[in-house]
């Protein structure tokens, strides 16, 4: 389905159409459980048939065949009670498991901004505890509601065949009933949802203090941190307890009606018996079938408490689908193939969700091959211009042309795959050494990826480590140090060899003997490529062809090193500045 799909159907047709590729499972468990349904409803009349003839005619041989046939029909019963229990619940896994794929495929697609305003730990829950919901929904749901009533029914035409004015008493008491559900289900379904909504919030809570766990500890802050989540935690509680007493709310009423619906059928029996209106036999096969009512009964109220959870997640989870992406490929979009690499930037305004202007205007034309260093404040403007270049943001006016094709024109998966950056915040998966430097090419040869390490400088640094390339880099590369984790995520991009690098401060977390060998390194590997290093430390961009200045979100200047220094702007009081301070470092 569409994006388009999940913003015009009910939730419920959606829901539906995850069940058409598991449809043998689906039926199988629905057949198994009618038949379930099925020996229940038999079970009574056999009591009446052996109450009524078998007994008083002294059909002894008769009785214990059909108790014999009784003990295989529920034998049967429970060979089906398995295939429902293992294989329902199978079918409910395949179905969440459609769901997740789509889901994560979906948060894919969904840009960068998408991410910038929304916390990891809300959308954990959605992957997880809501879909969770959906599948006891899948399994249970359709299940359940078909056997309920396929007993009741059943049993209701029955008893019609044994006293009609009774069962005529029994079912008006069976609208009563479905109209308490509805009545309490619209309120335990809104408290479900705020249920949903405070668990996502403490996952929410929890993610971002274990994450931030060092930094806690570094300034002893935990006593701050567990006051956040106590915090989270009591909203929590307090959305749990309405949910409870919305739930206590039905459950006594659902107790009270089937508690009453034995003293009326026992009752007005009774007063039947008196007036010789009816056997006592009749009265005793119809306590049986009120007997085999109070499960399906049962299975109604499980149901709307099933519905009311697993309802509230897949609203979430239809929204979340719903939700249209920011940057999407043209329909006409090409594939970028050839690449030599010339960028030019026309006329760019960039603004973050529409607020105030980042960059204002900028132009910028780089060769093919060209190394272009861009320096200035933090906060001017230049990581924000690199992270345009490969479309993780869409402009707000102007352009951005690759080889003479606007990147709004072309596929993003062609754009990202011919363009390499590193970052200052690296991120490294917590897996093996190896296959993070892998994740540049996932195709790549063991000696591809040691020709990589070697090129990063870091080929030594994991010899000396105990399991070598096998060594587990912990979450987000915590057992590695900031240098080593930098080179990791450089040798990654000599593994990809893109036509085109992005290097925002890519060598900001190395020490001077390191940075002087990944420096040769970078040269060598920018030789017929199109670069951009964006630095701090001029020191290592004089080899570049040409730097420009970026303030404000313009460009303020553009030359060399020495016609810069000449010129006497912006680059040359941060030469010097940073000069001075070496200088001072050294006396």
């Amino acid at each position: 389905m569409t994006t388009k799909d999940y913003q015009t159907k009910s939730p419920i047709l959606v829901f539906l159409s995850y069940f058409k590729k598991h449809k043998g499972l689906f039926f199988l468990d629905i057949l198994c459980a009618v038949g379930i349904s099925a020996v229940d409803l038999i079970f009574p009349l056999v009591t009446r048939k052996a109450l009524y003839e078998m007994l008083p005619e002294r059909l002894f041989h008769t009785f214990f065949v059909v108790m014999a046939v009784m003990v295989v029909c529920y034998i049967i019963r429970a060979a089906l009670q398995y295939i429902v229990t293992y294989y329902g619940h199978t079918f409910g896994i395949r179905v969440e498991a459609d769901i997740r794929k789509d889901l994560f495929r979906h948060m894919q697609e969904l840009g960068f901004d998408f991410y910038d305003r929304n916390r990891v730990g809300l959308l954990m829950s959605r992957l997880t505890g809501d879909l969770n919901e959906i599948t006891e929904l899948a399994h249970h749901g359709p299940e359940d509601l078909l056997t309920s009533g396929v007993t009741i029914i059943g049993a209701l035409i029955v008893l019609s065949t044994i006293e009609w004015r009774l069962a005529l008493i029994v079912g008006l008491m069976i609208p009563i009933f479905i109209a308490i559900v509805m009545l309490m289900r619209r309120r335990r379904g809104a408290a479900a949802a705020g249920m949903k909504q405070k668990m996502a919030h403490i996952n929410a809570e929890i993610e971002s203090s274990l994450s931030g766990i060092r930094t806690a500890k570094a300034f002893a802050n935990e006593d701050v941190e567990f006051a956040r989540f106590s915090s989270a935690n009591e909203e929590f509680k307090g959305s749990k307890r309405e949910f409870h007493k919305a739930m206590g709310v039905f459950m006594c009423s659902m107790e009270f009606f089937l508690s009453i619906l034995n003293v009326l059928v026992i009752g007005v029996g009774g007063y039947m018996i008196m007036k010789n209106q009816m056997d006592y036999r009749d009265v005793l096969t119809f306590t049986l079938y009120i007997a085999s009512f109070v499960n399906p009964m049962r299975k109604l109220a499980s149901f709307s408490e099933l519905f009311a959870n697993g309802f509230a997640g897949l609203n979430r989870f239809v929204t979340l689908m719903g939700t249209e992406p920011t940057l999407e490929d043209a329909p006409d979009a090409k594939t970028l193939q050839n690449v030599r690499g010339e960028i030019r930037v026309e006329d760019v305004v960039f603004a973050y969700n529409g607020n105030l202007d980042v960059l204002h205007g900028v132009s910028l034309n780089v060769a093919p091959g060209e190394t272009v260093a861009i320096v200035g404040p933090s906060g001017g403007g230049k990581s924000t211009l690199c992270q345009l270049i490969p479309r993780f943001y869409d402009v707000s006016s102007g352009a951005i042309y690759i080889d003479g094709q606007d990147v709004r024109s072309v596929t993003q998966e062609s754009l990202h795959k011919n363009i390499g950056m590193v970052q200052q915040d690296v991120f490294l998966f917590a897996d093996t050494i190896f296959e993070n430097i892998r994740y540049g090419n996932p195709n790549a040869t063991k000696e591809e990826v040691i020709e990589a390490a070697k090129k990063a400088e870091i080929y030594e640094d994991i010899l000396a480590m105990p399991q070598g390339f096998d060594t587990y880099v912990g979450e987000r590369g915590t057992l590695l140090s900031g240098g080593q984790k930098q080179r990791v995520a450089i040798a990654r991009v000599f593994l990809k060899n893109p036509p085109i690098l992005i290097l925002d401060e890519a060598t900001s977390a190395l020490d001077s003997v390191t940075e002087a060998k990944i420096q040769r390194a970078f040269d060598a590997l920018a030789k017929g490529r199109t670069t951009l290093i964006i630095a701090h430390r001029l020191s290592t961009i004089r080899a570049a062809h040409r730097i420009i200045s970026v303030a404000d979100g313009v460009i303020t200047e553009c030359g060399t090193h020495q016609e810069l220094l000449e010129a006497g702007g912006l680059y040359a009081e941060l030469y010097k500045t940073q000069n001075a301070l070496a200088l001072e470092a050294l006396q």
